[in-house]
């Protein structure tokens, strides 16, 4: 890239301390008193807006440095925004870009993060960034930099927003397949049609546990990483770690219960799972009513019901009595495959669909990081990191 070569070699350019080319104004509190509805984005201490307010202190290109939180989260805004516990960075426009100086911040992203100092809560503050030193090259310079790694963060937006439409049009299609309409089915409740069983984790310090193991053991991870019908795990058990000497069955669903809540999946092997998941195996009495895969589809209901439906003690969890009355409808076992085969289509398509894109939005990712890196490497003065 001759553009590249270029500015690496015969680019003029200046080193700054940011607070001599930029503004750093810190955010204004809301309180009780002051807060009204609106469509104004507050920018306080996460990595999106904590709500919207009918007013704002901001308006055209903003970046913002998250205050506490996630303390040190770089953010660029183009719209009216109203900062909270967080602060804004205003560059000179006559020397600087906006979305120059975002890139390069971006850049430093870690090296801010390591800015949070105090006790308790940490924060990061606008009078430690005023020192952080930024190369100022051209105008023109920055201008087509920024077009070139614009290019990335656009096409990342575009595929991110592809995969966000597609799962929600799996989810749309989902729910109206398992909504069913009052005397329309019979209802029966989890308890009656399933055995419930708690998960556990196997001694750790018992190494014989895990040696040499056969049996998956299940945890949230391996939900996240490998899908929601699962056959194998990241970590195995043998048969000395197994309770009683009894397995949860296959064909078994296990169901988040605490800690991280609403996720659950198909387990289609003899297994166990930690204690984070309860393990639903189906009544014998129930097998000729029921498609295990039907229940399957049927608990991504049950998971919007747990997030909803939880207790308040050392860590969240799901009301466990109001969890073993949720009804669930038994349509014919004709209806149930005809559910089962739509359902499993959009399941394949939205998978391969989001197996390709993600790894296509990892890949563009990639690439922004690697051409940020080589764009932005001015020589001269570099006392950031």
């Amino acid at each position: 890239m001759k553009f590249l070569e270029q500015i690496q070699k015969h680019t003029p350019v200046e080193w700054k301390r940011l607070g001599e080319v930029a503004n750093l104004k810190r955010g204004e509190t809301i309180t009780a008193k002051n807060k009204t509805e609106g469509n104004i984005p507050v920018i306080s201490g996460g990595q999106k807006p904590a709500y919207h307010t009918a007013e704002y202190n901001r308006e055209g290109e903003t970046i913002t440095i998250a205050g506490s939180g996630t303390a040190g989260y770089v953010s660029y805004w183009n719209e009216p925004i109203f900062v909270s516990d967080a602060f804004s960075v205003k560059p000179n426009l006559s020397i600087l870009s906006v979305r120059y100086v975002f890139h390069f911040l971006l850049k430093h992203q870690g090296w801010i993060y390591n800015l949070k100092r105090g006790a308790g809560i940490s924060h990061v503050y606008p009078k430690d960034l005023a020192n952080f030193l930024i190369p100022v090259p051209p105008l023109r310079v920055q201008q087509e930099i920024v077009r070139i790694l614009d290019t990335f963060t656009r096409l990342i937006a575009e595929l991110t927003a592809e995969l966000t439409a597609r799962k929600k049009q799996y989810a749309y299609y989902r729910e109206q397949l398992l909504t069913f309409k009052e005397g329309e089915v019979e209802w029966k409740r989890l308890g009656e049609i399933f055995d419930l069983k708690n998960g556990y984790t196997p001694s750790k310090s018992n190494q014989g546990y895990w040696k040499d193991g056969t049996i998956p053991w299940f945890k949230m991870e391996d939900i996240r990483k490998n899908g929601r019908v699962l056959n194998k795990s990241m970590q195995y058990v043998n048969s000395c770690a197994v309770k009683d000497g009894k397995l949860f069955s296959a064909n078994s669903i296990i169901v988040s219960t605490s800690a991280t809540i609403g996720e659950h999946a198909l387990i289609t092997v003899p297994f166990l799972s930690n204690q984070r998941f309860t393990n639903l195996s189906l009544k014998s009495e129930y097998t000729n009513k029921f498609l295990i895969k039907f229940l399957f589809y049927y608990g991504f209901v049950l998971d919007e019901w747990c997030k909803n439906n939880t207790t308040v003690g050392n860590f969240a969890g799901v009301d466990m009595n109001g969890f073993k009355k949720f009804l669930i409808p038994v349509p014919p076992l004709r209806v149930q495959q005809e559910i089962v085969r739509i359902l499993d289509k959009f399941d394949t398509l939205t998978t391969s669909i989001s197996e390709g894109l993600p790894r296509e939005i990892e890949l563009r990712k990639k690439q922004y990081a690697y051409y940020r890196e080589q764009l932005l490497d001015f020589p001269g003065e570099k006392g950031n990191e």
